[in-house]
């Protein structure tokens, strides 16, 4: 592919202070905009003080934007250094903590920065999308949120620190109030995590999750830039997600080389993730169903969901499409007569499976289990 930006003139940055969404706080400094999948400078995003950090971030989440990325950067001789690996034991390092936010509004991407060391106040209690952000940086750096409301760990992958499970699960005691303790090895082939219900009869009162088990070591192998196996392990970081991986993975490739894809490469790859999504889809309808023991439905929708991944493999010979996506666009083109192939079983695949879904929800029994489930009060969700 060849890009008409010239990587040593970059399109200048564009910054912000007219948008309706508070990218600018009325009075106060403007945050650094972008469009996703572009790349900017570390050194371009606003370093502003951490008051003026937790108002700003506060201000745009009213305004309906959502955190998209919230991480540290460990701070060596007034030099921001991309590594874990020379951060301070001790806990007195300082780091520079990046806030993305993204707006549906604009469709743009909204950069800030603050800097902090050892501890700062949590900003969870207000913002509650940054409640595992707050964890995780805890966790992975020794930066303390104060005041967080339930500082557990993530992943449990920090040396020297708690074993894997070793936490406070939250309980509801009562007389007829009881746990009921699932994994951490499971019957199925999921990967392995500890759920704890807290159960009322066959009322789920509270259920919390303990991850981090098994760690296969990628983000470690991501050290050191570009490799030939690098698009491999984006592929296989989750088996019903390659094609959403992967491209995700490209694009970053792409803005960092300032190499725009092949529009025709972008269509190919939307058609992709959309079978993979309906692939996903249609196989956790069937999940529900085994859910609460309807088997028509569960068995219908296996079946449908190998026609999805099969579609894939039409594309590419890979039905979890590996070896589709490539920087710059896709490594397999689509003539005619595979285009009217793929229309014509996608119109009768998703005829098949409405029909197959409302099998399940035109059930009575199915209805009764479903009764009260997954509801959540207006005032709950407010809260």
């Amino acid at each position: 592919m060849i890009s008409n930006v010239n990587p040593d003139n970059p399109p200048p940055l564009e910054r912000d202070g007219q948008r309706k969404d508070g990218a600018r706080i009325p009075g106060g400094r403007e945050a650094l905009q972008m469009l996703n999948g572009s790349s900017v400078p570390l050194s371009a995003v606003p370093v502003f003080s951490f008051s003026y950090f937790s108002h700003w971030l506060s201000t745009m989440v009213r305004g309906g934007s959502r955190v998209t990325a919230f991480f540290a950067l460990p701070v060596h001789g007034g030099e921001l250094v991309p590594s874990d690996d020379r951060e301070d034991a001790s806990g007195e390092q300082t780091y520079r903590l990046f806030a993305v936010l993204a707006s549906d509004i604009t469709g743009k991407l909204y950069l800030v920065a603050t800097a902090v060391s050892g501890s700062y106040p949590s900003l969870t209690n207000s913002i509650p999308q940054l409640h595992l952000f707050e964890r995780e940086l805890y966790e992975k750096h020794g930066l303390l949120p104060e005041g967080h409301p339930w500082l557990k760990p993530v992943r449990f992958e920090k040396l020297g620190g708690p074993e894997i499970g070793s936490m406070d699960f939250y309980r509801i005691t009562g007389d007829e109030v009881h746990e009921v303790a699932v994994g951490p090895i499971h019957a199925g082939v999921i990967e392995c995590g500890h759920f704890r219900f807290q159960c009322l009869g066959e009322m789920v009162m509270h259920l919390e999750i303990s991850l981090g088990y098994h760690h296969r070591g990628v983000e470690a192998l991501l050290k050191g830039g570009m490799q030939p196996r690098t698009l491999a392990l984006m592929e296989t970081l989750a088996g019903d997600t390659t094609i959403g991986h992967s491209w995700a993975y490209c694009s970053n490739v792409e803005a960092l080389a300032w190499l725009p894809p092949s529009p025709r490469g972008q269509l190919i790859r939307a058609l992709a993730l959309e079978l993979e999504r309906l692939a996903n889809h249609t196989g956790d309808m069937g999940a529900l169903a085994g859910d609460v023991g309807f088997l028509p439905t569960l068995s219908y929708c296996g079946r449908l969901r190998g026609d999805w991944l099969n579609m894939s493999a039409m594309l590419c010979g890979s039905r979890f499409g590996r070896g589709l996506l490539t920087p710059g666009g896709v490594n397999y083109d689509l003539d005619r007569s595979l285009v009217l192939a793929l229309k014509e079983r996608i119109t009768h695949t998703a005829k098949d499976v409405e029909g197959a879904i409302k099998l399940m929800w035109d059930s009575p029994s199915v209805m009764a289990r479903m009764t009260s489930i997954g509801v959540v009060s207006a005032e709950t969700a407010l809260r």
